[in-house]
């Protein structure tokens, strides 16, 4: 499948983990060699500052509770360390919305709450070096067919045409394009659009989709798919005409 192949990179990528479980962090660490990335394991948060200054990572995955400081205070403190950060995932078994919101609002760049599967966790992974790779970190314009979204405007045109969608709209589009033919759970989407774990809230998910299908003609006709799949999400794919 798709979401399960590592990203292709010219270099072994670096990954740093948080992780005071050892049980858990071997599991994770074995998942993220299969895939092609070189791991340092810290349990210790003051263990992963003393080697952070002088280690060059390309992602830092992070537990929360840690035995000496909390992630989002490790997070915090390499801020005040460098002006350029690696892309940070928190995986963790907090799953309340104020937490979620917190380290999102902070800066890190997705979060997700254990338990995980492998699967999961290397698809948000390889969607997240994607996004933040050098070569599309200043791409502000994706152009798809007739389909143009600009997201420093913040406008959309389709065939010319330009579109009126609502902000969430406009971020929900923006991220199904970037992680196109990727299965997205609506939990996911939640997080990562809204910044909230709420379950109840995921039919707002259902809704913008509905929205955005019908606005910006994602459909088999126009050469898009978006679809639903059966208690797991939803996945952008181009379609044959």
């Amino acid at each position: 499948m798709k979401a399960d192949k590592p990203l292709q990179t010219k270099k072994q990528m670096k990954v740093a983990l948080l992780e005071d479980d050892l049980a858990y962090a071997e599991t994770i660490i074995e998942w993220l060699n299969d895939a092609g990335f070189e791991v340092d394991h810290f349990v210790m948060g003051l263990d992963f500052l003393r080697k952070f200054s002088n280690a060059q990572y390309d992602l830092c995955v992070f537990d929360w509770s840690l035995p000496d400081m909390e992630g989002p205070d490790v997070m915090l403190s390499i801020k005040l360390r460098s002006n350029k950060l690696p892309p940070i995932i928190f995986l963790t078994g907090r799953s309340e919305e104020d937490d979620i919101v917190r380290v999102i609002e902070s800066g890190a760049d997705d979060y997700l709450v254990k338990p995980v599967s492998r699967q999961m966790l290397l698809t948000r992974i390889n969607a997240l070096l994607r996004r933040l790779s050098p070569e599309l970190k200043d791409e502000t314009t994706l152009t798809f067919g007739i389909l143009t979204i600009d997201a420093k405007q913040r406008s959309v045109t389709l065939d010319g045409e330009a579109l009126k969608l609502t902000d969430k709209e406009l971020d929900l589009a923006w991220y199904f394009l970037k992680n196109e033919g990727v299965l997205l759970s609506r939990t996911h989407l939640m997080q990562v659009v809204w910044g909230s774990s709420a379950d109840v809230e995921t039919r707002k998910v259902d809704v913008h989709v509905s929205h955005l299908r019908t606005k910006l003609k994602l459909t088999p006709e126009f050469g898009w798919k978006l679809s639903s799949v059966y208690q797991q999400g939803y996945r952008l794919e181009r379609s044959e005409i």
